[in-house]
């Protein structure tokens, strides 16, 4: 089964007409993605755009053999004439499924915001999964096999694809792309970073894959450490690694504060970002955590770890610090390090960047920004990916 993306971008294409936003700036030329349609081998069109038929022929395709034309969108359309010779759009409802002459079998799925997702299940039984801009399946239940390939919303809904893969739906050799993609993130680089860390890519417009043939899948890595500074947007970037993902186990070294009430908002702001699906484990004892198997685990963050590990070996007291806690400190850092060396499950990790300003005026201070400078280099040296994040742009150190 072979699929032409006629366009990949957003409803209303990338850039957006008479946009002044940055993104838009930058995106004309070869960045330009039209709003997105599929073709499917030259029979099956699912959503009619502005400029299809222009498409089709930019790609080396004709719409003369297009015998059904499916919308997705909540609403029946952008409003364009149907060229000449394309059947009348039509929608399949909610559950049903539609046979083509063809052999190719359209399955209706429900989705959690308006619109309608198609499973197409080709002659030879591979199997495609198109989503609409800005949706995800409601239910999985009568999922029985894994979709060869999945075009969605990746960067809009990345949780629709967490949903995906908790069902079995979305495996290791699906082949994930990105479609419906708007303003939201620059093209180039930083939107292949933000895929690739959920698995998934973008292709141009006028690409044509073929479904079922392994494609090579971006590798996401086992271990990576974020960096970054006070309000920088580490923990956002952090959490945007793993939200394609489902089952994460959020793990909050700070825990609670009696009667400090900024600091309950700041654990308030974390806790209403994160996932519904999420679990939170509130625990400094990391070790047992990356030694067990089981879904991505993210540490947020290692610099309150650290001041626990520090408070534990009395590292404040110069005769503590002298008789043993230096060793002691030394000990506890290098059996989170060798643990996650040895971590099988996915480990996102964030931790303050620090010795950058102004000296510390207090021994105490200096020692804990001495420490955490030996403890973030000591954890990068175990993870494939290093980011730090200066005003919320991410900047890849390794990997």
């Amino acid at each position: 089964m072979e699929v032409t993306l006629l366009g990949t971008g957003g409803p209303l294409g990338l850039p957006r007409p008479d946009c002044p936003c940055a993104v838009c700036a930058v995106a004309p030329g070869p960045a330009a993605r039209a709003a997105t349609a599929l073709l499917i081998d030259g029979t099956l069109l699912l959503d009619l755009t502005p400029g299809a038929a222009f498409a089709a022929a930019r790609a080396g395709r004709s719409l003369s053999g297009v015998g059904q034309v499916l919308l997705s969108h909540p609403h029946d359309g952008p409003a364009v004439e149907v060229p000449a010779g394309l059947p009348q759009p039509g929608r399949v409802p909610d559950g049903r499924e539609l046979t083509l002459l063809t052999g190719h079998r359209v399955r209706a799925l429900a989705m959690d915001a308006p619109g309608t997702g198609y499973a197409v299940t080709g002659p030879d039984g591979q199997r495609l999964l198109y989503l609409p801009p800005g949706a995800a399946p409601a239910g999985l239940e009568e999922t029985t096999a894994t979709y060869d390939m999945v075009a969605g919303d990746v960067v809009g809904r990345p949780d629709a694809l967490a949903r995906l893969r908790l069902a079995g739906a979305a495996g290791p050799a699906t082949d994930v792309i990105a479609v419906h993609l708007d303003h939201d993130v620059p093209p180039g680089r930083e939107l292949r970073r933000r895929l690739a860390a959920a698995g998934a890519r973008a292709v141009p417009d006028g690409t044509t894959l073929t479904v079922g043939v392994y494609e090579d899948v971006p590798d996401v890595p086992r271990r990576t450490l974020v960096l970054g500074g006070a309000r920088s947007g580490k923990s956002v970037e952090a959490e945007r690694r793993l939200e394609a993902f489902p089952d994460v186990l959020y793990v909050a070294t700070g825990g609670t504060r009696s009667g400090d009430g900024e600091w309950a908002a700041r654990v308030h702001a974390h806790r209403e970002r994160r996932p519904g699906s999420w679990r939170t484990a509130e625990t400094c004892d990391l070790v047992p955590v990356l030694e067990e198997d089981g879904p991505p685990v993210l540490v947020d963050c290692l610099s309150l770890w650290l001041t626990d590990a520090m408070d534990s070996v009395g590292a404040w007291d110069e005769a503590e610090w002298a008789g043993g806690g230096e060793r002691a400190l030394r000990a506890r850092v290098g059996e989170l390090t060798a643990a996650v060396r040895g971590a099988r499950r996915t480990v996102v990790a964030v931790s303050n960047e620090v010795g950058s300003g102004i000296v510390p005026a207090t021994p105490s201070g200096r020692r804990y920004r001495d420490e955490l400078g030996r403890l973030n280099a000591a954890f990068a040296a175990e993870c494939e990916h290093v980011l730090l994040v200066v005003a919320g742009q991410a900047l890849a150190l390794k990997g």
